[in-house]
């Protein structure tokens, strides 16, 4: 997602540098016509806004500030070459404490921190439809406003102070990751039963029990198609987040619980890497089926 956002940004206009651990998304962003350098800290050298897009929180504290256990000094991070009151967009799906931990350190530091988690995938971010849940102060979206609107399909601007973009967003993968679970036990349910898959697909999509995940993960699942638009092991660390909120909040979640409980079987079945509806394959190695077109 990282690479095609800066793409869009680049022929846009932006006089962009960026860095990825990945050879291959330096060499695309070059391609489209953009400066990859080889250091967090050279990206962020002198520059009044830094977007980071990571998958973990512990991902983005390298970023920022450097080696494992560098938190709060910055050496070797983004944070100690940007310009003074600098604008740090971070993107990742983060727990709310974090991103409300890290804007306190952010302005410590003399920065500015949008906590803007991103909903729309690899075709979202190729697309600049992306949603962004967007939390912190007027100034930072100020800031990150014209980058935004090349980015985004939509923003929502939820408040001032960061960690309710990241709640929002939390609330948004606790659903997502439920509904894909829910619709590969369903269409697991069916074809053990002798339901058609497709024909129960067909059928599903046009009934009350359809969702927005069930329309577009099914076919993954019918095809035979696992590529990763969005993999299993991001709804292990997602759902988690998830229920180390609610245990920080004294607040039940078991319907959030048993979906971990599936993607966790996934990814120790070796499905780690591939596309989240691949936790449909935990119930197809039980009940010995396939769910196939």
């Amino acid at each position: 997602m990282g690479l095609a956002m800066a793409v869009n940004l680049v022929r846009a206009g932006f006089e962009l540098r960026g860095y990825d651990i990945a050879a291959v998304a330096r060499e695309g962003l070059v391609g489209a016509g953009g400066v990859a350098v080889g250091s967090v800290a050279e990206a962020a050298d002198g520059q009044s806004l830094l977007l980071v897009v990571v998958a973990r929180a512990e991902q983005a504290e390298s970023v920022l500030f450097g080696g494992a256990g560098a938190v709060t000094s910055g050496e070797g991070g983004a944070v100690a070459a940007l310009a003074p009151g600098a604008t740090v967009v971070l993107h990742s799906t983060v727990s709310p404490a974090y991103a409300r931990d890290l804007g306190e350190r952010l302005a410590t530091a003399g920065h500015r921190l949008l906590d803007a988690p991103i909903s729309g995938g690899r075709v979202g971010a190729e697309g600049g439809n992306l949603s962004i849940m967007a939390s912190g102060s007027p100034a930072a979206f100020d800031v990150a406003a014209r980058a935004f609107e090349v980015m985004a399909g939509r923003v929502y601007r939820l408040g001032d102070e960061p960690g309710t973009g990241s709640t929002v967003k939390m609330i948004n993968q606790h659903l997502a990751g439920v509904h894909i679970a829910a619709a590969a036990e369903a269409m697991a349910l069916g074809t053990r039963a002798g339901a058609d898959p497709a024909t129960l697909f067909e059928v599903i999509s046009g009934s009350a029990g359809n969702s927005w995940m069930f329309s577009n993960r099914v076919p993954h699942m019918l095809e035979r198609d696992f590529s990763p638009r969005s993999a299993v092991e991001i709804f292990v660390k997602d759902l988690g987040i998830v229920l180390e909120t609610g245990k920080e909040l004294r607040f039940p979640l078991p319907i959030a619980a048993s979906a971990h409980q599936q993607y966790l079987a996934a990814a120790a079945g070796g499905h780690g890497g591939e596309d989240d509806a691949a936790v449909v394959k935990v119930y197809e190695r039980l009940a010995d089926i396939e769910v196939k077109g």
